[in-house]
């Protein structure tokens, strides 16, 4: 990413470290936000209103019709697209508060320790207590190498942030190996039935609490549900560490806040990366449309490290994009900078519609009716966004977060 190494443009600080008012935002931040809310609802709407373990599997057969259409889409367009797009920008967040902590010559790590740790309770309450699904833990545990990068040139930041996130891509390169070493020497018709058995259970368990269970066996679920997560941090965890380092670019350089002196970069981006991104991630689905939950070979790890490059051109291009269209998408700009409120609550609303101590509609809504739910939720979001920051500065999420963070409660009402 060439571009001008110019420190980006802040506002210094006063004194005290303390919140953003809101007219000391960048608002091309709060606006990609916002469209990377948007993302992440359809993402996750198969498995906010089903098992969790039988989404993220690429095109499921079991679809038929628009439903498997609708389903290709989600996977092709969106799936992996927009959680790295909202990561890059909790790296871009670090890198502007690091700033100002500079700025008013304060001590940053005490600070931002605070910080994490206060995402990391607000991320385990959700993943305990309302969604098995959540990212907020992984993001609050890789913030912490993040901050030893605080110091690295800015020009070092692009290739940083690359090679860290293509080292899933050859984790599973890697994983799929040794997994194919293996099936050969234990005999492979029996390890694949293993793991498609195995697999087979953890779906019906979900089933089981989620859709008909109690409260408490919900969350006796959702506590094996995130070790199972956790363990896959080996995989997930460079590719959203990568990302905040991009993200750490991306504001230290001054491509959010001026992005007119970028023009050449988003340029490239809009029309090279994320076309050529668009047909990596459909030879990745034509070449393996679907991993059924528990099973892993050369084979899918392979589509899975092609689809991840996929995802991360399509991400910048999607970024580039909307910067350049960011004048006609400031009704979303609320909607961003309720980020935390609005993506809890994204969990709340779905759980208690569809799991079983809810409404108890789970694996009832066709997915082509999915995606209208999700837009339908998403405006309902974006006028409440609206109506709520009209009478006070800050979601009632990040009052919390902000409370923990600077160890004081600051003024909610306006």
């Amino acid at each position: 990413m060439s571009a001008p190494i110019r420190e980006s443009p802040v506002k210094p600080a006063t004194p005290l470290l303390q919140p953003l008012a809101g007219g000391d935002r960048i608002e091309v931040i709060d606006i990609l936000r916002g469209v990377a809310l948007l993302g992440i609802l359809l993402m996750n709407m198969e498995a906010l209103s089903g098992p969790l373990d039988l989404a993220f599997t690429g095109i499921d057969p079991h679809w038929t019709g628009l439903d498997y259409w609708v389903d290709a889409a989600v996977y092709v367009l969106v799936q992996g697209k927009f959680f790295t797009l909202f990561s890059l920008l909790f790296g871009a967040g670090f890198a502007i508060m690091a700033q100002r902590a500079e700025a008013a010559r304060r001590d940053f790590t005490p600070f931002y320790l605070r910080r994490s740790a206060g995402l990391l309770l607000i991320g385990l309450c959700h993943a305990l207590l309302v969604w098995s699904g959540d990212i907020l833990v992984i993001y609050a545990l890789v913030s912490l190498p993040l901050l030893a990068t605080r110091e690295a040139p800015q020009r070092w930041l692009p290739a940083m942030g690359v090679l860290t996130y293509l080292c899933a891509a050859a984790m599973m390169l890697l994983l799929g190996a040794v997994v194919g070493l293996a099936a050969q020497a234990q005999g492979e018709g029996g390890s694949m039935a293993s793991a498609i058995a195995q697999g087979q259970h953890t779906v019906e368990l979900q089933r089981q609490a989620y859709g008909h269970g109690t409260f408490a066996q919900a969350v006796a679920q959702r506590a094996s549900d995130l070790g199972t997560a956790l363990s896959g941090a080996l995989i997930i965890g460079p590719e959203v560490l990568g990302m905040f380092l991009l993200g750490s670019w991306f504001a230290r350089s001054g491509a959010l806040a001026e992005p007119e002196r970028f023009e050449r970069l988003y340029r490239r981006l809009r029309l090279g990366a994320l076309p050529v991104g668009l047909g990596l991630m459909l030879l990745s689905a034509l070449w393996v449309p679907y991993l059924a939950p528990g099973t892993f070979t050369p084979t899918t790890g392979a589509a899975y490290a092609l689809s991840s490059l996929a995802s991360l051109l399509m991400c910048l291009g999607y970024l580039a994009w909307i910067v350049h269209w960011h004048r006609h998408l400031r009704v979303l700009a609320p909607m961003g900078r309720m980020a935390l409120t609005q993506y809890i609550l994204q969990s709340l609303v779905c759980t208690w519609l569809f799991y079983g101590y809810g409404l108890g509609a789970f694996e009832t809504l066709p997915r082509a009716w999915q995606v209208p739910f999700a837009l339908a939720l998403f405006a309902l979001q974006v006028l409440l966004s609206h109506v709520w920051l009209k009478h006070f500065r800050f979601g009632p999420l990040e009052w919390v977060w902000r409370a923990m963070t600077y160890g004081r409660w600051p003024a909610l009402r306006r």
